[in-house]
């Protein structure tokens, strides 16, 4: 498109073009104020992205410690509710590791909703013992469940939270108007093609960066949940240690 819009501006515009100083010196002050207003906006935006970006690398970190808490608070609760619990973070666990891998869409649903299966089973096994005991060491596990089912909430909700629509419709406006003026102030353009397109090269290289760091599940750039596959790693092992050998049973 940005190339597109460097050859119309010169095979088109050009035709309108005077020789005179005073419209090239004119020309000179909108090309430099189009080309200053479309880096701001470029930046702006690539800002934005790099604050979404970091915003959900923590969230993973805060659902890792939340579900890293809530189970080892579940010792606390009797042997029945506690062994289930445990088991059922461990499901939970995985889905959320699978949660940040790519996956299309219809394989995206199905995490979801067996994650939302899992926090309703979760949450249906820790009723009865709330209901039953209330005491500071229960009311502490319910605290540690709620962490685990908000944190997952604010993941998805930053997961949703993307560049708008209208930002990257300005600024493709504007990046469509400073090719435009490039194509239409350049004067050796069939001589130079190669050096002319490196412009819009950087435009394009620029809004793929961009899109590419606010795509959080595709893309090169990925949010990877190294906190989770560590905690699934620890739990693991915790399991394997606390589990008696064969030879001792």
């Amino acid at each position: 498109m940005c190339a597109a819009s460097v050859w119309i501006g010169n095979a088109v515009l050009s035709k309108y073009r005077t020789k005179d100083s005073d419209t090239s010196s004119d020309l000179g002050i909108i090309q430099t104020a189009t080309l200053t207003l479309l880096g701001l906006i470029i930046g702006f935006t690539f800002s934005m992205a790099i604050d979404r970006h970091d915003q959900r690398e923590v969230l993973e970190e805060a659902e890792a410690n939340a579900i890293g808490t809530e189970y080892l608070r579940a010792d606390f609760l009797p042997a029945a509710p506690s062994a289930t619990i445990k088991v059922l973070l461990r499901s939970y666990l995985d889905q959320r590791i699978l949660y940040y891998s790519k996956q299309d869409r219809e394989t995206a649903k199905e995490i979801i909703k067996r994650t939302e299966e899992l926090q309703s089973a979760l949450w249906q096994e820790l009723l009865p013992v709330a209901r039953s005991q209330t005491n500071a060491i229960t009311a502490l596990a319910i605290s540690g469940m709620n962490d685990v089912l908000n944190s997952q909430g604010y993941t998805q909700a930053s997961w949703w939270n993307r560049i708008p629509f209208t930002a990257w419709g300005l600024m493709g406006a504007i990046a469509v108007c400073a090719n435009l003026l490039v194509g239409f102030g350049a004067r050796n353009f069939t001589h130079n093609i190669s050096l002319f397109m490196i412009f819009p090269f950087v435009i394009a290289v620029s809004f793929f960066l961009i899109a590419d760091i606010d795509s959080p599940r595709g893309g090169v750039i990925k949010i990877e949940p190294r906190n989770l596959i560590h905690l699934s790693n620890t739990i693991g092992q915790q399991k394997h240690t606390s589990s008696p050998s064969t030879s001792e049973k």
